[in-house]
């Protein structure tokens, strides 16, 4: 017979954190046989895993609850028995229906020092009262850190925070935590929890050292990686091309850190890059365009120009010299 764990524990151990504990059954016969667990997480999200350990800690937002069950795994040679599921619940957060923050955004940057800067965004929840005020904290890792920084809407609420540096590690890729939580004298807020990984929602840093020029009827434009601690395998470029005097546009995708491109030379141009990571090195958030580099002349442009100069001047002198005669 296969008895189910006994005394399952589901406790909060930190932010977005929970630990799932048990212990075996004491009745159970461990002699000739190999014991092993079935883990299934419920909810929020859905998972299937089984340990020889008897804990397990899992990181999931926790805002809505979170239930699990385990059983017992027999193991005898190529004999598998299973116990009866014992299941455990964490109910979800207290909270009023709707006044949880809504449309929460967030973007990490990479400083020319090494250090990670964290700006997030996001909406009153739509049953918030005015009065509502939220407070943001992060963690990583084991690291979590309220915020001090905050930018407000009309009603004095915050809905925006910054973090100029912050304990997140570029070197390693590892889940990161927003949980926000609120007060309101009119309403219980109810926190709010969402994971990022921080690879996906680093802004990538602009490309640097944009060199332009122009080889007879070739442009080529040259840059280096943005400051990234990625490999330059793992970028890709945006060349957004403007021809200034027909108004044509064109974007064009790039994985390395060379061009060239045949143009009108007649024509002045416009040119702006931006960068990303490859899909294979987790996407990125596109960096901001670089500055506008400007490249040849309108020469059509500055020809018909000159062109009329000279046929006023030549006007002007035939008109002076008809009234000359006429006198």
């Amino acid at each position: 017979q296969v008895f189910p764990p006994v005394n399952f524990t589901l406790t909060v151990s930190a932010l977005a954190q929970v630990l799932l504990h048990w212990e075996p059954n004491p009745h159970q016969d461990q002699e000739n046989y190999t014991i092993r667990y079935d883990v299934k997480i419920l909810s929020p999200v859905p998972e299937e895993y089984d340990t020889g350990k008897t804990h397990s800690v899992r990181t999931v937002a926790l805002h809505d609850g979170f239930s699990a069950r385990v059983r017992t795994l027999l193991l005898h040679g190529d004999l598998q028995m299973t116990s009866e599921w014992v299941k455990e619940n964490l109910p979800p957060l207290p909270g009023a229906p709707e006044t949880s923050i809504t449309n929460l955004s967030c973007v990490t940057h990479l400083t020319v020092s090494g250090t990670v800067s964290l700006h997030c965004s996001w909406l009153p929840g739509p049953g918030a009262p005015q009065d509502t005020e939220y407070f943001l904290f992060y963690r990583y890792k084991n690291y979590t850190e309220q915020c001090h920084s905050y930018a407000k809407d009309k009603w004095d609420r915050n809905t925006g925070c910054s973090f100029p540096g912050t304990h997140i590690d570029p070197e390693e890729v590892d889940e990161l935590v927003i949980h926000i939580n609120g007060s309101s004298k009119c309403a219980a807020i109810k926190p709010f929890q969402q994971l990022f990984n921080q690879n996906a929602i680093e802004k990538v840093n602009v490309p640097r050292n944009i060199t332009v020029s122009l080889e007879e009827n070739d442009l080529l434009a040259t840059w280096e990686k943005p400051i990234s601690l990625f490999h330059e395998e793992c970028f890709e470029y945006e060349f957004y091309l403007v021809n200034l005097k027909s108004g044509n546009k064109q974007i064009l995708k790039l994985s390395s850190k060379k061009f060239r491109l045949r143009i009108d030379v007649t024509s002045r141009y416009s040119i702006q890059i931006r960068a990303n990571h490859h899909t294979w090195c987790t996407r990125g958030v596109w960096s901001d365009w670089s500055e506008v580099i400007y490249v040849g002349q309108n020469k059509l442009e500055n020809s018909v120009a000159w062109i009329l100069a000279v046929l006023c001047v030549s006007t002007s002198c035939t008109f002076l010299l008809v009234t000359l005669i006429c006198k």
